[in-house]
């Protein structure tokens, strides 16, 4: 039975490291593609329309960026029609998540295997599903009765076995915010929400020197304190960081930006909008990586699981482990499984499938825009993270406990 004071432990750490371990890093890669989007005016998203043939392979790159930020950006632009449904299998199969930070630090040479398995099989299983469909339809027929999408007013979705997305409608026109403008709330809640954008970036570039510092250190428990050391900074940084983004995401967006996020936008007015831009999707990421960190870590306890048992069980069943854990949404267990790799307790051929199979925190943006299309893709991401894992097992000498560890 979990206590008050572990549970409130929990909920402390999580919503720190959330946003210093994930956010920090997400902001960057949205903002880097937002600030392209506003320089080109818009032709990197026209470029990537008129290539259709190209598109496994430019989503398999955009996974491949450590982090999640460049797998949550293509997120939007499937759900907008802008790339197939076998794109966002690739991306999400390329996708190394925050974990790679782990990886690269710890055991760069199995970094370099794993990521390189992980996008060829990523864009390979992602024209198979373009060209030859691979039973969309089916699955689909499964997961036909699950509830509508969570946006903001909520509509009715259609097949995705057709591959397009299954929210057609969803590239409507920015919301409004339903008060009147020139009331004083609502003058003092924009103004309010402006000054909290500002912080948020702050916070963000702070977060993200902390991430980097925690990266370089080996990932170490980090206490929570109020201090000007390296763990102040990372506590600041997180609790304020995250804090800001729930506030930008219920509150926020209604007053400055377009009111909605999960979206890809054609261009930006200037700067500032494109810094707006990137930390509101970054908010929302927060929210849902917070809520995943929570369930992880409050899982862990009240069930009692091991993870570290599971990853080391013996033979064949540890690869299919390590594309099991990736099913789980988010970065936290993925993070735990590469520590556990970095100490040799894992063999590579699970570190390869768990690369795979693990979608991140990519996944949040489709869940919570189109939620069938989620199910589908991660169960798709599953499949050649299993081939490659048994066969890695089973064929390749360098399938072994402690591949490319440091030291």
């Amino acid at each position: 039975m979990i206590g008050l004071e572990e549970a409130g432990e929990i909920l402390l750490f999580s919503v720190r490291d959330g946003f210093v371990q994930v956010s920090a890093f997400v902001a960057v890669t949205v903002l880097l593609f937002s600030y392209v989007q506003y320089r080109s005016g818009g032709r990197l998203i026209e470029a990537l329309e008129n290539n259709r043939k190209l598109q496994p392979v430019a989503g398999g790159l955009l996974g491949l960026t450590p982090g999640c930020g460049g797998a949550i950006v293509a997120m939007p632009l499937y759900i907008r029609g802008s790339i197939s449904f076998g794109t966002v299998v690739a991306t999400l199969a390329a996708t190394a998540g925050d974990s790679a930070f782990v990886i690269l630090a710890l055991a760069p040479e199995a970094a370099l295997y794993a990521y390189s398995l992980a996008f060829v099989a990523g864009v390979s299983f992602g024209y198979m599903i373009d060209f030859w469909g691979m039973g969309v339809g089916r699955v689909d027929r499964a997961v036909e009765n699950i509830s509508r999408p969570v946006t903001d007013g909520g509509f009715a979705t259609t097949s995705v076995a057709d591959g397009g997305p299954s929210v057609p409608e969803y590239e409507r026109g920015p919301a409004q915010c339903d008060c009147d403008p020139a009331s004083a709330d609502s003058v003092l809640l924009t103004r309010v929400s402006h000054l909290a954008h500002v912080v948020w970036w702050g916070m963000a570039v702070a977060g993200l020197v902390a991430g980097v510092e925690y990266l370089r250190r080996g990932a170490p428990e980090v206490a929570l304190e109020f201090a000007p050391t390296f763990d102040g900074l990372f506590t600041v940084a997180g609790l304020t960081g995250t804090v800001l983004s729930f506030y930008l995401y219920f509150v926020g967006r209604r007053y400055i930006g377009t009111g909605e996020t999960g979206r890809v936008r054609e261009s930006f007015a200037d700067a500032y909008d494109t810094f707006q831009h990137a930390a509101m999707e970054t908010s929302m990421v927060t929210v849902w990586v917070i809520a995943a960190y929570l369930a992880y870590e409050y899982g862990m306890v009240v069930f009692a699981l091991d993870i570290h048992a599971l990853a080391a069980a013996a033979g064949v069943l540890a690869p299919l482990a390590g594309a099991g854990l990736g099913l789980v949404p988010g970065c936290a267990p993925q993070i735990v499984f590469a520590t556990i790799y970095a100490n040799g307790d894992i063999p590579f051929s699970a570190l390869a499938a768990n690369a795979i199979s693990q979608d991140g925190d990519a996944l949040f943006p489709l869940v919570a825009i189109d939620a069938k299309a989620a199910i589908i893709a991660t169960i798709y991401t599953t499949i050649p993270a299993i081939v490659v894992g048994v066969g890695l097992y089973h064929f390749w000498p360098y399938a072994k406990f402690g591949f490319g560890v440091l030291g």
